[in-house]
């Protein structure tokens, strides 16, 4: 069996639907804000989940988008772009709209990333955000 099925075909990773795409980059980006929280140090389990919603919320992941739009290339933009024009059935209570759609953006270009394999573009944005939410 394989765990982790990345480096797909570029023409494949671009048939999928862009809320298909959110969906793995959202497991993607909660896997980075996890790790993160966990090496900042030994935290009791109330902790590490509050500093972990802190990064994942949708305000912080549109704080993050921000910051590293003017970094993505034309590709990137475009994934991007039909992330956050993506049409989702439900948006939770506690984000706003704009906020929402800036996060289903981030997660789609990560779930885009990953799939291709671009592990070492995902760690350089995730550089990027992380310095930006905790600034």
């Amino acid at each position: 069996m394989e765990l982790f099925k990345e480096n797909m075909p570029a023409q494949e990773v671009k048939q999928f639907p862009t809320l298909t795409l959110a969906h793995i980059g959202d497991c993607v980006y909660e896997l980075l804000a996890r790790s993160h929280v966990i090496h900042e140090g030994a935290f009791k389990a109330a902790e590490t989940h509050r500093r972990t919603v802190a990064i994942v919320s949708a305000e912080a992941q549109h704080k993050g988008s921000e910051a590293i739009y003017p970094m993505l290339d034309e590709e990137e933009r475009a994934v991007f772009l039909r992330g956050r024009n993506a049409k989702p059935k439900t948006v939770p209570k506690h984000a706003g709209y704009d906020a929402y759609s800036h996060a289903t953006a981030l997660e789609a270009l990560f779930g885009y990333l990953y799939l291709l394999g671009r592990n070492d573009r995902i760690a350089e944005l995730w550089g990027v955000i992380i310095r930006t939410i905790a600034s």
